[in-house]
């Protein structure tokens, strides 16, 4: 397979939807030889911020010298991105020639007539025959969804488990309580490791605290005391966190302090493992780190934000931050979500901001809303709102319409976020050209 015969064969393999369990996994695996095993990973599950956790970790490991991929997902700008080797994507070639060796295993279980792996177990072995053959010393990998059931726990080579921040999402998947929830988050633990957490609702902490007291496992919680934010600006933030003075990140919102001081625990963990980092590679680490999508600014003039903010608990941190960057200022939000997000409490929380809103639907996905029914949704709180066909649509409307000292902010849905990058490099730029924008 070349590389669009690989992405097409993994839509047709998607269609078949998500099956949590590891046995399928497995023996996937087993046929290609078990490259999981002969690898070295940091697992990384939770809610909210596991992205910018694993961009911060993975910056300060290859600043250390250690050759780290990282496995990431949804895709939000390039598929490519998914897959990484100290920050450089996977190539089209390589991917199509390890995603074909995942393929031809997949169906020759078939062929032994067994059930054939989902879309996401193909990419998660292609993934690990992409890390074996690239020698990689150390793999950042995010569980796709929840942690005891996730294909990605198949690993049993485990050196360190980060827990990101937990909330309620995939309910129909996941369990319908926090501390449900929490229970399949903290199943990627394994014995006799070592673990750092986010701080979390009482609810999530007990129930991570019992399972890493039964896997004898030593777990560090992130102290919230101990956090102080020195500076909150676009591109330039700094905070103290326990020894550590005046870190330095370029990643926005006002969500980041707690990413990174949870990034801190992971390398005062990883040090403790016999890990070599000293503070400088850390803190130039820590400063280089890079996640596109999570309150990024894309343009000045008029100040555009993307963030894939697309649950209660990431709409409450995204208000935090518009509140803290941009109070007085008047924002305009174009909006996308999936029907099943609760995305009443996203409208609910982030609405009331905005002088005016453009509803749209996320291109291409079946679990989108509706852009007529976004509006209905949210002209219940905000009467100021308007529906448009497409994301370049909103996008147009906007650049048009607003001041140059206002904010657009896109959010709503991961998915959505390419296409509006790309929507407002080309609008700016015809715009531009025609002497209508400054």
């Amino acid at each position: 397979m070349n590389y669009r015969e690989a992405r097409a064969y993994l839509l047709e393999a998607g269609k078949a939807g998500s099956r949590p369990g590891l046995e399928t996994i497995g023996e996937l695996l087993r046929r290609l030889g078990n490259p999981q095993d002969k690898l070295r990973f940091i697992h990384v599950a939770g809610t909210n911020g596991k992205g910018s956790l694993i961009a911060y970790l993975a910056a300060v490991l290859k600043e250390a010298g250690y050759r780290t991929g990282s496995y990431t997902s949804p895709a939000v700008f390039s598929y490519r991105e998914r897959y990484q080797v100290n920050g450089e994507y996977i190539s089209e070639e390589v991917f199509a020639r390890q995603l074909s060796a995942a393929a031809e295993a997949g169906e020759s279980m078939r062929r032994d007539g067994q059930t054939g792996p989902t879309c996401f177990e193909l990419e998660t072995a292609a993934a690990f025959l992409y890390f074996l053959e690239q020698g990689c010393e150390l793999v950042v990998l995010e569980a796709g969804m929840g942690g005891l059931l996730d294909a990605t726990n198949i690993i049993k080579t485990t050196v360190l488990e980060v827990l990101v921040s937990i909330s309620l999402d995939h309910m129909d998947f996941l369990g319908s309580t926090l501390g449900e929830i929490a229970r399949q988050k903290a199943g990627i633990i394994k014995p006799g490791t070592r673990v750092v957490s986010a701080a979390q609702e009482p609810e999530a902490e007990v129930v991570i605290r019992e399972i890493a007291a039964a896997q004898h496992s030593a777990l560090q919680v992130v102290e919230s005391a101990s956090l102080r934010r020195r500076d909150s600006a676009l591109g330039a933030q700094s905070f103290d966190y326990k020894q550590w003075k005046n870190v330095r990140i370029q990643l926005a919102g006002a969500y980041q302090f707690k990413n990174a001081a949870l990034a801190l625990e992971g390398i005062e963990a990883l040090r403790a493992l016999g890990y070599e980092i000293t503070d400088a590679q850390a803190l130039k680490g820590m400063y280089e780190a890079v996640w596109r999508g999570r309150f990024t600014q894309i343009l000045a003039r008029p100040t555009v934000i993307l963030d894939g903010a697309h649950n209660e608990a990431a709409a409450v941190e995204l208000r935090r931050s518009l509140e803290l960057y941009f109070s007085g200022r008047e924002l305009y939000y174009i909006m996308a979500v999936f029907k099943d997000k609760e995305y009443r409490d996203i409208i609910a929380l982030t609405a009331p901001l905005a002088r005016h809103i453009i509803a749209v639907e996320t291109p291409g996905n079946p679990r989108a809303l509706p852009a007529e029914e976004l509006r209905e949704a949210i002209a219940e709180v905000q009467p100021s709102v308007e529906s448009a066909v497409s994301i370049r649509e909103a996008v147009q409307r906007l650049l048009v319409r607003v001041a140059p000292d206002a904010v657009i902010v896109i959010f709503g849905s991961l998915s959505v976020l390419g296409e509006a990058e790309q929507a407002v490099r080309e609008v700016s730029e015809e715009l531009r050209a025609d002497h209508a924008f400054l």
